[in-house]
């Protein structure tokens, strides 16, 4: 059996961002409390944001306290504020890291003593209200049943799914990602790829799941260069919202697995943006997985374009050359490199990463489950890749 959960209200297209006002109103809620980054400190989107909850007769209340990614610091902070306004609905508008606070931010606001480990158990996870409005085409968040916080005491990044955990509304506005810089549009597009990949090769996949976690495949793999080389590019970057929520439909549903459980211990002790880490190790953990999981992995690289002929084993392994393409053309191993520079330093933090890789989610989701030395081969494959310096 399989079920598939996801946002009851997504919205598309150029412009839509000025329905945030009307989405509220249909969730019969009066104040808005709007986590975001710097996108709304700029003209003409808080203009539009405003008359579209204005003119309704809504209130909000802003929250743009957030740098880098989301922390337990960060999210008593919003309580704080959220608490004081008596909001009574959250609207994240931002990357990933600001619809994952504003996610925490909706369920505590009802659940002041819950834990972070406690969420995946509860029966009935009450919240407010929520609506999300990505401001990047990469997490996915704004499809999924997950939140990544990190524990600023227990460094530490934490990331429970519960369905309730997805928000009521989604709105694409491809406007809000044309302003992206080259090296952002890469490292979430790679992100995303990895989820729709990660999500049809996981032990939880269903039809229902596969079927949103190819067409963002394709999607993403179309528009990801174009988007890449030209920002402005308004359907180029339609295409990578919707395949990026797709996507994070697909891995929402499916999950992750081995990408991502050895990229976020390696984000948060380097300080590396997600998507960066997870494009670093990508090749390495297709490689690890290639002979168990030929037939979904050729699927994969046709999807992606290949044009190799013959036998899967074949078709599948161009894959490897395919996403180290990706990796080249959009500068993701000088990027790794500029953080992961002293080789005893990393050496001397292997076994913390590897330790916390084995403890998180995607191992056992993965089609081959990892031992610590899989592990430890693919972060000093990773190393050495870096340390080479020639990348093709």
């Amino acid at each position: 059996m399989s079920s598939l959960f996801l946002p009851r209200i997504i919205k598309l297209g150029e412009g839509c961002l000025t329905e945030v006002g009307k989405i509220a109103k249909e969730l019969k809620v009066n104040h808005l409390f709007i986590v975001t980054g710097s996108l709304l400190s700029r003209e003409p989107f808080r203009t539009i944001v405003e008359e579209s909850i204005h003119k309704l007769g809504l209130r909000a209340t802003y929250f743009s306290n957030i740098k880098r990614e989301p922390t337990t610091e960060h999210l008593n902070a919003a309580l704080v504020e959220r608490e004081n306004c008596g909001a009574d609905c959250v609207v994240a508008i931002g990357g990933g890291s600001v619809i994952d606070l504003a996610k925490a931010v909706s369920v505590f606001s009802l659940n002041k003593s819950l834990r972070f480990d406690d969420i995946p158990a509860k029966d009935n996870l009450e919240r407010l209200p929520l609506i999300a409005i990505p401001t990047t085409a990469g997490t996915g968040s704004e499809a999924t049943k997950v939140m990544v916080i990190t524990d600023v005491e227990k460094k530490i990044k934490k990331n429970p799914g519960h369905p309730n955990l997805i928000p009521d509304a989604a709105i694409l506005d491809p406007i809000l990602t044309v302003s992206l810089p080259k090296h952002i549009t890469a490292y979430t597009g790679m992100d995303a790829l990895a989820h729709a990949m990660e999500a049809y090769l996981s032990k939880k996949a269903s039809p229902m799941s596969d079927l949103y976690a190819l067409e963002a495949i394709r999607m993403i793999g179309e528009s990801l260069p174009i988007a890449y080389e030209n920002g402005n590019d308004v359907k180029a970057r339609e295409k990578m919202l919707l395949g990026s929520c797709y996507a994070g439909l697909a891995f929402s549903n499916a999950s992750t697995n081995l990408a991502h459980a050895t990229a976020r211990p390696l984000g948060t002790m380097y300080h590396i943006p997600h998507g960066l880490c997870v494009a670093l190790l990508l090749p390495f953990v297709i490689e690890y997985g290639l002979e168990v999981s030929t037939d979904r992995y050729s699927t994969v690289a046709k999807c992606l374009g290949s044009t190799v002929t013959g036998r899967k084993e074949e078709i599948a392994a161009d894959l490897i050359k395919i996403v180290r393409g990706f990796n080249s053309a959009f500068h993701i191993w000088e990027d790794g490199l500029g953080y992961i520079e002293h080789v005893e330093t990393f050496e001397a933090n292997l076994a913390t990463l590897i330790a916390d890789a084995l403890s998180g989610n995607g191992i056992d989701t993965n089609q081959k489950i990892p031992t610590a030395t899989d592990i430890e081969k693919i972060y000093k494959d990773l190393l050495l890749e870096l340390q080479n310096g020639v990348w093709n």
